[in-house]
């Protein structure tokens, strides 16, 4: 999937107006029977099936917001097919609507910028249920998992929940994560998928409960570990490329502790400064060729990098400086690519700066709680985006190594370290 590109200069993309905002449209019937119908090539090639579990408790025609975990790019069409044929509307991230606007709003999708702050989504959300008597898709995860577990929900979903005052249903996942990891580009493995959609909570409990009770009781819903369901079922993945391109999760070596370095290329992970070798076996284990497995399980070695970032951001060391081509967005009519720049990110947050000195543009630590960060994104390239409401720039390293992820989870810690700052001055 490609999406459109212009080059500009920097100050005439910025120059560009705002677009207009436009409320969200019900999708008519022959488009929501439409999209099933274009999901199920995919679902039948996955053996797809799924599990009813509550859902007697929603009523006919009743709008409901659908929670969905993130896996993969299949998860829109499960959405389609166990929903079908209730109405709904799916939040969805604004670089969707790139050269397809008018598309994405018949089919009754909601634009939103990933982990920016977005008032204008919950009005949306509210006029679909409330006016357009419409359900509602949300991933509440927003971007899809690296290393298989859940990714953090937002602190501000309880206060969502309680606004739209409509019942919550989950759709999750099992298979989607193994059958197309992100970091595998784009690489298909057979792997039969299944689902379970589950009435949660009725208004009335939702009113009963406090925004952070409702958060932590969502949390724990979405707590998964895909690589744990894989080995627990004994799911064989043969296929040899499965850990080609694994280096962008598992950039830094457990042996050496060099980052950067690491390859993975078939069923292996090597590291280029000492050389140790790893097989991902087809059951999602980690096996080191010689000497100690260090983690023998994926997220283990990718909490054990979070760690490792954690003491750098503690200890003062953390830096990502790295040179960049950048895109930018300003609207849905296209990206702007508008030259190449310098990406900084420290403990006091991200500076981008380019485009021959016309572009300077600083974002504190507190402005997210995570990073818009994927791999392969567009079949462009790896990408770390930031920005606002109104402006997001795509930056995609040209030099440095794996920094994605490790972008990432710096951005998570250093929004947890803020927010323990701040509660610690309150109960100060």
């Amino acid at each position: 999937m490609k999406i459109k590109i212009k080059e500009m200069p920097i100050e005439d993309v910025l120059a560009r107006p705002v677009g207009l905002h436009w409320n969200p449209v019900k999708p008519l019937g022959i488009f929501r029977l439409l999209l099933k119908l274009l999901s199920l090539p995919d679902l039948w090639a996955t053996h797809f099936r799924y599990r009813v579990i509550g859902m007697e408790r929603l009523e006919k025609g009743e709008p409901c917001l659908v929670l969905m975990n993130h896996s993969s790019f299949i998860d829109l069409k499960i959405a389609a097919a166990i929903l079908y044929p209730r109405p709904f509307n799916t939040v969805c991230t604004s670089d969707g609507f790139v050269g397809k606007d008018w598309l994405m709003r018949a089919i009754g999708c909601i634009p939103t910028k990933k982990f920016v702050t977005d008032m204008a989504l919950v009005r949306d959300m509210l006029y679909a249920v409330r006016n357009l008597k419409s359900s509602v898709l949300l991933f509440p995860e927003a971007s899809y998992s690296f290393d298989g577990t859940a990714t953090p929900l937002p602190d501000s979903l309880g206060k969502c929940l309680k606004i739209l005052g409509v019942p919550v249903v989950m759709i999750r996942t099992y298979g989607a994560f193994a059958r197309d990891p992100l970091y595998n580009n784009l690489k298909l493995r057979r792997v039969d998928v299944s689902a379970d959609v589950e009435y949660l909570l009725s208004p009335e409990e939702i009113q009963e409960k406090s925004a952070g009770e409702l958060n932590q009781s969502i949390q724990e819903r979405f707590g998964f570990d895909n690589f744990r369901w894989q080995q627990e079922n004994r799911i064989r993945i043969p296929e040899p490329f499965r850990a080609d391109c694994l280096n962008r999760v598992l950039y830094k070596c457990p042996h050496c502790g060099t980052e950067g370095r690491m390859l993975g290329r078939g069923s292996r992970i090597s590291c280029g400064s000492c050389g140790k070798s790893y097989e991902l076996t087809e059951y999602g284990y980690m096996e080191a060729l010689e000497g100690e497995t260090e983690f023998a399980h994926i997220p283990d070695w990718y909490r054990w990098e979070r760690e490792s970032v954690r003491r750098e951001l503690e200890q003062g060391t953390y830096l990502l400086d790295v040179p960049v081509d950048i895109c930018v967005m300003v609207d849905t009519e296209c990206i702007y690519r508008v030259g190449k720049g310098r990406l900084r990110h420290t403990a006091e947050g991200f500076r981008l700066t380019g485009c021959d000195g016309k572009l300077d543009y600083v974002q504190k630590p507190g402005a997210s709680y995570s990073l818009y960060s994927d791999y392969y994104w567009y079949e462009i390239g790896d990408v770390i985006c930031i920005g606002n409401g109104d402006v997001l720039y795509y930056c995609f390293p040209t030099e440095g190594g794996d920094v994605v992820a490790k972008t990432r989870l710096a951005t998570e810690e250093l929004y947890k370290m803020g927010r323990r700052g701040r509660r610690a001055q309150q109960n100060a």
